[in-house]
């Protein structure tokens, strides 16, 4: 796992080579291992290393192909590496699954190398002869990468602050994206916080000549298909959704670094942490965190013992969440999106006393419908009296700040919400709401999670991996595992019940929500574990509403996007919503962020 950065001008300037250090030393938290640059005419890539594979320095980037023509800078792992190793006629300086990208696209292309991939990347890679730049984003944008165009000027990195760092470009406070998070808690591709700073694209890759043109290529997408049979073997489709889970977890054990997994006593990290523990030869490291009002960490210990694990319990006081708040925006280079980001960076930086990679369990609930009470939005909307359509039905359930509370309290613009709204409705025309609800989350929620996980690692200097964010696990769900496999009603009486009430009055009540999964953990979990309710990651936002009062008044009082005199409304309107204090909290945010990025000069 690495940094990169890099700039691509139209027109030279003196002082190229001590813009891309100062790019690098911007995100050095990404690679304290190793740094380095490649400078060829009006090109820079720069480099920051977090040695995982191959730890020698011949394995340092930019790392240069041996015609000399391809120079690469990648973060990530290419965790097939050894697989495409084979089928390539190249002579290796390294061991390095860097190298073999640059062997591939040598002898057999850009396209070709994708396709045989299986990893996590933001990958740049330079033709020397052609003057074209590649910058390619993993499949589902495990691995972030952001860059800005004006044409005369394309900077690129793994963090925003990289590209301000260049001195190239001015700090735009983007409006547009206040209404964006409110409802999804981050921003959706390719937009950001920032006026004319972009997000690429997942499964994509942009194609970038000398002047500085980009052509975007889609390689990949979310499967068109979802399988609806009522005629299968279930002790076959087990066996083999078992033989997935544990290829996609073995993959992501190769490392020559010591490794471990996060363990919150849920299903999904314990199903992480007993099949690592099984493909291991020593002990492994696990990780649970939590407070003194809200833990897991009985469930945690129960995995813990079970698999023998050198497990370690943190306990978070509410003093630490507040001082570490205004810390970690400065590494997101954005608002925060779920309060649990600050346990979980606590919690990484913890674990970077014993390991550098650690297994995670992103993905899980929206491979399998883990979240029951929106999954079963499709039964509930086909009971229902359909007086508004199925997308705005979604929409109510999922956005985090409802749309009217958002029209009454803030006073930017709502482009990107038509945006979005027009593109998803014409998805949904596609297919069946069953499959459009699955889509939505791989293709929108799961993002914001894979930036939460992204940022509260890196800045402890540590690799996660998302084993159920594979992308052949996420192909064999689609196409292979039966919806009635995903989300199993507990027998047809408890079906013919729930056509009279809603998803959260009778989700894990009448059905079982991410069924195979808990069928399959019953091979190496305890019942304890698979058979309690789901439960989130626990922040006491709410218990600590006063704290947040007080912050508000401080600081949302003359905020620029709020509409005037709202303040003492939006305290009062928050109280009454479920999640009372997370929109506080999330409203507070966006005006530390702000404070950050936008009160100084950047452009030198």
């Amino acid at each position: 796992m690495c940094g990169i950065a890099g700039i691509y001008l139209i027109k030279g300037i003196p002082n190229l080579k001590e813009r891309i250090q100062t790019m690098n030393s911007s995100i050095v938290h990404r690679g304290p291992d190793a740094e380095g640059s490649y400078i060829h005419e009006n090109l820079a890539l720069g480099h920051r290393r977090l040695s995982i594979i191959d730890n020698r320095e011949v394995s340092n980037q930019p790392m240069h192909s041996n015609n000399e023509q391809w120079h690469v800078v990648f973060n990530g792992e290419i965790y097939n590496f050894k697989e495409i190793k084979e089928k390539l006629n190249y002579s290796f300086a390294t061991n390095s699954d860097t190298e073999v990208i640059l062997a591939a696209v040598q002898e057999k292309g850009i396209d070709w190398f994708i396709e045989q991939s299986n990893g996590m990347f933001s990958i740049a890679l330079y033709n020397s002869q052609t003057k074209d730049l590649f910058l390619i984003r993993d499949r589902l944008g495990i691995k972030p990468l952001y860059y800005y165009n004006d044409g005369s000027n394309l900077i690129f990195s793994s963090e925003i602050k990289a590209i301000l760092k260049s001195g190239l470009v001015k700090s735009v406070f983007n409006e547009l994206a206040v209404d964006e998070y409110l409802a999804n808690r981050y921003i959706r591709a390719p937009f950001t916080f920032f006026k004319n700073i972009y997000q690429v694209n997942p499964g994509t890759y942009l194609h970038v000549n000398q002047e500085l043109s980009m052509n975007e290529v889609q390689y990949w997408d979310i499967p068109k298909g979802f399988n609806y049979s009522n005629d299968f073997d279930e002790n076959d489709i087990l066996e083999r959704f078992d033989f997935q889970i544990n290829k996609a977890i073995k993959y992501r054990l190769i490392a020559d670094v010591p490794l471990g997994t996060y363990l919150s006593g849920g299903v999904d990290s314990s199903l992480i942490t007993a099949i690592t523990a099984m493909n291991s030869n020593e002990k492994i490291n696990t990780y649970t965190i939590g407070f003194a009002e809200i833990n897991e960490f009985s469930y945690a210990k129960l995995v813990s013992d079970q698999y023998q694990t050198n497990h370690h319990e943190i306990l978070m006081k509410k003093e630490d969440y507040m001082a570490n708040w205004e810390r970690l925006i400065r590494y997101k280079d954005a608002p925060l999106g779920v309060p649990n980001e600050i346990p979980l960076a606590v919690m990484s930086s913890k674990l970077k006393e014993k390991i550098t990679v650690v297994l995670s369990g992103e993905g899980a609930d929206e491979l399998l419908g883990g979240y029951g009470k929106i999954f079963r939005l499709p039964f509930d909307y086909e009971n229902s009296s359909k007086e508004q359509s199925f997308y705005e039905s979604l929409i109510e359930k999922y956005e985090y700040v409802p749309r009217l509370m958002r029209d009454q309290l803030i006073c930017t613009p709502v482009d990107y919400r038509a945006i979005f709204d027009k593109k998803i409705v014409e998805e949904f025309k596609e297919r069946d709401n069953r499959e459009n609800i699955f889509n939505y989350f791989h293709k929108y929620h799961v993002k914001g999670l894979l930036q939460r996980v992204d940022m509260t690692t890196m800045q402890a200097s540590v690799e996660a991996r998302v084993p159920f964010l594979d992308h052949e696990l996420l192909e064999f769900a689609y196409k292979e595992i039966p919806y009635v496999l995903k989300l199993k009603w507990k027998n047809e009486e408890a079906k013919s019940e729930a056509c009279n009430m809603y998803a959260e009055d009778y989700s894990e009540e009448l059905d079982i929500p991410k069924y195979l999964l808990r069928k399959l953990s019953y091979k190496y979990l305890p019942k304890e574990v698979i058979e309690r309710k789901k439960v989130g990651f626990p922040v006491p936002l709410t218990e600590w509403f006063e704290n947040l009062e007080y912050q508000a008044r401080n600081l949302l009082s003359k905020c620029s996007w709020l509409k005037e005199g709202v303040v003492e409304e939006l305290i009062l309107k928050s109280k009454k919503e479920v999640r009372a204090g997370q929109i506080l909290w999330m409203f507070i945010n966006i005006e530390i962020f702000k404070k950050n990025y936008f009160t100084k000069e950047w452009q030198w």
